[in-house]
């Protein structure tokens, strides 16, 4: 069994995918299991509608199907595919915004969502309906912005700033950004809003870390108990 985490972006923005690598690079350690992020060949630029929601979820199967891995990450802050990723393997999977989540209400109360776009909204909403947080979710402000905008290393930053900001004045004590093609962005709104900011591929690999590494010590155990 490979040792690797297989991060895979559904979308196939590669600046998005090069963002996605860029705030995982800290995740990168001798002893650790090894990060790999890849794309979507065949996916839309960026999930947007439900079409593209659903469409993906047959390539993303396929997908891990044909590269094994130890635990996947489904980088989309909407979580497309994972529930039916999670019939094609026996390995674990992680959807990055149900890993937002859980890493935010482990540090907060109250919390809210800069969204990719309006559409974006129903579907993370229903994700937060399903376990049971909606009513934590104080706002969810969409940006509007193209994917290529957004994953630039300047030009979406004053518009995220001032989401976060407005986010935090509401009463939340943390953010989650709701697009992966944010990532490169976490630590500049984390310190302009002054409250927790939680990027969700950093989120699921850690739990995907995690599963892996108690995975591999559990396969350990019968060989020490072999030896006392």
């Amino acid at each position: 069994m490979t040792d690797r985490i297989l991060v895979i972006n559904p979308n196939s923005s590669r600046s998005c995918t090069a963002g996605i690598a860029a705030a995982l690079a800290g995740f990168q350690a001798p002893g650790l299991p090894r990060v790999e992020v890849v794309r979507l060949d065949s996916g839309p630029p960026a999930i947007i509608t439900w079409r593209d929601w659903f469409g993906v979820a047959e390539p993303l199967c396929r997908t891990v199907e044909r590269e094994e891995a130890a635990a996947y990450v489904i980088a989309c802050v909407s979580d497309p595919g994972v529930d039916a990723v999670r019939i094609s393997t026996r390995a674990p999977v992680f959807g990055v915004l149900r890993s937002a989540v859980a890493a935010t209400i482990a540090r907060a109360d109250r919390f809210g969502i800069i969204a990719f776009g309006d559409p974006s909204l129903p579907r993370q909403r229903r994700a937060l309906q399903a376990m049971g947080v909606e009513d934590r979710l104080l706002g969810h402000i969409p940006l509007n912005l193209p994917m290529e905008v957004l994953t630039d290393a300047e030009a979406p930053r004053a518009a995220l700033v001032d989401a976060g900001r407005r986010i935090a004045a509401m009463g939340a004590e943390a953010v989650i950004l709701g697009c992966a093609g944010m990532a490169a962005h976490r630590a500049a709104v984390e310190q302009a809003c002054g409250i927790p900011v939680i990027e969700p591929c950093q989120a699921a690999v850690a739990l995907a870390l995690q599963a892996v590494l108690a995975a591999r010590e559990a396969s350990r155990q019968p060989l020490a108990q072999a030896a006392e």
